[in-house]
């Protein structure tokens, strides 16, 4: 019974992880897509350094998010994979720390810095330049991020986010 009650556990709070994802990303469409983006969403990939459910339930949110793209299934797939590696990225370069602060600002460098995968998709895709896009999503990913960080932090005072 126990394990079922885990199972359950585990399920709701990814699939609410998910949801929240996809209420922010779409609430804010004009914010969310494009080559200069502040997609307020990303500030949850910080809960993957707590524990790794939270990488499937923000690509799982960004998937579905994704579905509203102009990019169509090309930023369906391709950023949806770009989520899920810079997540895991994160999940797997904070485990060697048991520090919030240092786990959240590994967190908010790697995100930061992977956004590049956004700009290739809309050189690709948009004709858009790479170093220009690159630097405009990054800053859009930098300030949700470190949004989310801070955020992350205090609620990681009040709610254990490791179970």
């Amino acid at each position: 019974m126990e394990k079922a009650n885990h199972a359950v556990s585990e399920l709701t709070k990814t699939a609410l992880v998910a949801a929240i994802y996809v209420v922010l990303t779409v609430a804010l469409i004009p914010l969310a897509y494009g080559p200069v983006q502040f997609r307020l969403a990303e500030m949850l990939n910080n809960l993957t350094v707590f524990n790794k459910r939270y990488i499937w339930a923000v690509t799982m949110g960004c998937l579905i998010a994704n579905l509203w793209s102009s990019m169509g299934v090309i930023d369906v797939v391709f950023g949806t994979l770009g989520t899920l590696v810079m997540t895991s990225l994160s999940w797997f370069l904070s485990r060697y720390t048991s520090s919030a602060p240092v786990k959240l600002t590994i967190s908010v460098v790697v995100c930061t810095l992977m956004s590049w995968s956004v700009a290739l998709e809309l050189y690709f895709v948009s004709q858009a330049p790479f170093w220009w896009t690159y630097l405009t999503v990054g800053v859009g990913e930098f300030l949700a991020m470190a949004t989310g960080a801070v955020l992350t932090y205090f609620l990681s005072k009040k709610v254990d986010l490791t179970v």
